[in-house]
């Protein structure tokens, strides 16, 4: 919201701009608006504190948006973009973790280290069902669960595991409803501002002995137990003990 707000405000002072020169009889070319729009919005930005990533954003917006518009691309294409990204995001603003796959060679080092008897698993954001699904096919002994809550993902996951005629379960929902203490081990690939939450529901919740693993993303002030760099990969697989 904040975002959207400033880059309201650029096109405000940008159209200003354009009337005051407009009675001087001067005109701005649409494209050069667009990136003085794009610019003051970046500054605005920077200015209130945002993440730099957003900078990158705030201009090349209205700029992206201006070379769209040009191609004179139907409106339908637009709005089947939209209603993807959608169904892929969901509540993206409200969990604040995006959509994030991961790879086979975290697979690989999750499957290193379940439980040698038979156990309870679950991917908290579970995405496109990879990871579950691959574990049972190495692991059948074990019991998978997926949880995810934005649409798209959760109905391709659903789609693999019918085709594939996987027992993994894969169900929509938010993973704060899950009671951490039917599970094993819990896999999350969330994002920083999740990692909090997270590690409290946790440690109340889970079992001694079970364990906590995240890719990539790291518990404040709580050192990891365990902590894997599989070759080629720059993020690290991170695990708690309970």
């Amino acid at each position: 919201m904040l975002a959207l707000i400033l880059q309201l405000l650029s096109f405000l002072l940008v159209l200003l701009l354009s009337i005051l020169l407009g009675m001087f009889n001067l005109l701005i070319p649409v494209l050069l608006a667009a990136v003085l729009q794009g610019g003051i919005a970046a500054g605005l930005s920077r200015t209130v504190g945002q993440a730099r990533w957003w900078w990158f954003i705030q201009f090349f917006f209205p700029v992206v948006l201006v070379l769209m518009l040009g191609l004179h691309l139907p409106p339908t294409l637009f709005l089947g973009a939209f209603l993807i990204l959608l169904l892929l995001y969901w509540s993206t603003y409200r969990t604040q973790v995006p959509f994030y796959p991961s790879r086979l060679t975290v697979w690989q080092e999750v499957e290193r280290l379940l439980p040698e008897a038979s156990f309870r698993f679950v991917d908290i954001g579970s995405g496109l069902g990879g990871l579950p699904l691959y574990l049972k096919k190495q692991r059948g002994d074990g019991d998978y669960r997926g949880v995810e809550i934005a649409p798209l993902p959760w109905s391709i996951s659903r789609l693999r595991a019918f085709l594939a005629k996987s027992a993994v379960r894969f169900e929509r929902s938010d993973y704060q409803k899950l009671n951490f203490a039917d599970y094993d081990v819990i896999f999350a690939y969330l994002s920083p501002a999740a990692m909090p939450a997270l590690w409290q529901k946790a440690r109340a919740e889970m079992m001694p002995g079970a364990l906590l693993l995240s890719y990539e993303f790291t518990i404040p002030d709580q050192p990891a137990d365990i902590v894997i760099t599989a070759e080629g990969d720059k993020a690290s697989l991170y695990g708690w003990r309970m």
